[in-house]
């Protein structure tokens, strides 16, 4: 059984209590991997070894930063297909998934925060004052010092390496903590920036539970900022802890977001694209549009289609190139959603597809019933090898629902989206806000003066307009309202990882 290890000063070190817990496989069910059960002390180690690192590292030319990063990004890219399985199996998302985006992103995050650094340009203003005193006034951008990064389970080489990638390209050290359920890819990438020549305690990388763990990055004095993804009541403990402190925070928090179909948009595209939006990763990113409002002419129509192309999604194995939705991420994730299915048919909702737990006997038997018993491995597309008794949820669609209940209210973070119609956009616009979250918001028209206006009006730090996860790494990335506060992304992301410093010379 494999024992990860933690990741300080650079060395893989064992726990300071000597303690592992469970890794589980979601697809199986199965133990395959034991986590450090790590605490303070491993806290207290990795910190003193980034505070010891930080004087070297902070006063490295951004050009020798650049290239020991880019040696790490060749090193992502040589090991991608090992990277995206340890993913896949870690996480239950498909491999086909991990392999096209999780990890060619994380190795992207590498690349261009290790470029971005080097043209990160400070301000200078000429000043002229009272009796002709003449002066420069400059900015000086300087790392904050030892970084606390915390990441989340359902993107995790993508989130992790979203929030170390800008902070040591800024020049300051970084104790991180991946998600407890995932530490998998995590733990290679400590190989890997050994393998590339990382220094010693530029980046240290404690595993365990957020209690233990996260709490005492969070609380650590000489810990400086706060990078932390994940969800809302997280993020008011560590607000609560952090800003006494007087931490820098950046949190990226919960999201319930809509997805706004107008009768005029490009219906082939919107309908193959909110399929993605709703479903990828089993629903389990903060981006998908897990509330679709339908203008009513177009209703009846998406209705159907949506419901056709939703009840096809293939469910199964990981490993399968054929799977669409792999496996939940943990056994009590998938309790979780199973309850707000149960919650959402106590309010009232029809599920028109999906809403129930699926294992290949129940696939089987569904099969047989409507007499269509060939397409059995294909719709659960199961290893005769592998046993699949791990969580898996079908695809599903509600309808019926008022929009302020608590399903249309709550975070689910799983395969499970509602739909409902709307004649009038402050109708609809009145929906999208009603929640307490503010992430992401997706619109489709093709009614420019419509789009501009809707996106101005929605409560979202993102509007995407005919597109879903169309990225670009240099703009801000964030919420509003209870999605979090500040901003990942771009030139963002340094900043937050930097100090300003004004320096007036008089001439």
């Amino acid at each position: 059984m494999l024992e990860i290890l933690n990741y300080i000063g650079g060395e893989m070190v064992t726990p300071a209590s000597g303690e592992y817990f469970d890794n589980i496989e979601p697809a199986t069910g199965e133990v395959y991997s034991l986590i450090p059960d790590s605490d303070e002390r491993d806290v207290n180690l990795a910190s003193d070894a980034a505070k010891a690192a930080f004087p070297a590292w902070s006063t490295t030319s951004p050009e020798e930063r650049f290239a020991i990063l880019m040696r790490l990004v060749s090193l992502i890219e040589r090991d991608l297909e090992p990277l995206a399985l340890a993913e896949s199996k870690d996480n239950g998302k498909p491999v086909s998934l991990a392999r096209s985006v999780d990890i060619p992103r994380a190795a992207a995050n590498f690349r261009f925060y290790a470029t971005a650094a080097m043209h990160l340009a400070n301000e200078s203003h000429e000043t002229h004052g009272a009796g002709g005193v003449h002066a420069i006034n400059y900015t000086l951008r300087q790392p904050i010092g030892v970084a606390g990064c915390i990441s989340p389970w359902n993107l995790p080489l993508y989130l992790f390496t979203w929030k170390i990638a800008p902070a040591i390209a800024a020049g300051c050290t970084v104790v991180a903590k991946p998600s407890e359920v995932t530490p998998m890819t995590a733990y290679l990438l400590s190989k890997l920036c050994i393998e590339a020549g990382l220094p010693p305690g530029v980046l240290n990388i404690v595993h365990g539970t957020g209690p233990k763990v996260g709490s005492a990055i969070v609380a650590h004095k000489d810990i400086k900022a706060i990078s932390f993804t994940g969800g809302t009541a997280t993020g008011e403990e560590i607000a609560r802890v952090a800003a006494p402190m007087f931490k820098k925070l950046s949190l990226e928090l919960g999201g319930k977001n809509p997805n706004i179909i107008f009768a005029d948009c490009n219906y082939d595209e919107m309908l193959a694209t909110t399929v993605r939006s709703s479903f990828s990763n089993q629903g389990e990113i903060c981006l998908c549009g897990s509330r679709i409002f339908v203008e009513r002419p177009l209703y009846e129509r998406f209705k159907q289609d949506f419901v056709e192309r939703v009840s096809a999604l293939k469910v199964g194995d990981p490993n399968s190139p054929a799977t669409d939705v792999g496996a939940i991420v943990s056994k009590q994730h998938f309790e979780k959603i199973l309850s707000y299915i149960d919650l959402a048919r106590e309010e009232g909702g029809t599920i028109l597809c999906g809403g129930k737990a699926v294992t290949a006997e129940t696939q089987r038997h569904r099969e047989e019933e409507s007499g269509d018993i060939t397409t059995v491995s294909q719709r659960l597309s199961v290893s005769a090898v592998r046993d699949l008794s791990g969580w898996f949820i079908e695809p599903t669609v509600i309808e019926r629902l008022p929009h302020d209940c608590r399903t249309n209210q709550k975070e689910i973070f799983g395969p499970v989206v509602t739909i409902m119609p709307f004649d009038a956009e402050d109708e609809v616009l009145a929906y999208a806000n009603s929640v307490r979250y503010g992430l992401a918001a997706t619109l489709w028209t093709e009614n420019l003066s419509r789009a501009h206006r809707i996106s101005a009006k929605l409560e979202s730090g993102i509007v995407w307009v005919n597109c879903w996860m169309l990225r670009d790494l240099r703009t801000p990335f964030g919420g509003v309202k209870d999605s979090g506060i500040g901003r990942e992304g771009g030139f963002e992301a340094l900043r937050f990882f930097t100090e300003e410093k004004n320096v007036c010379l008089r001439l």
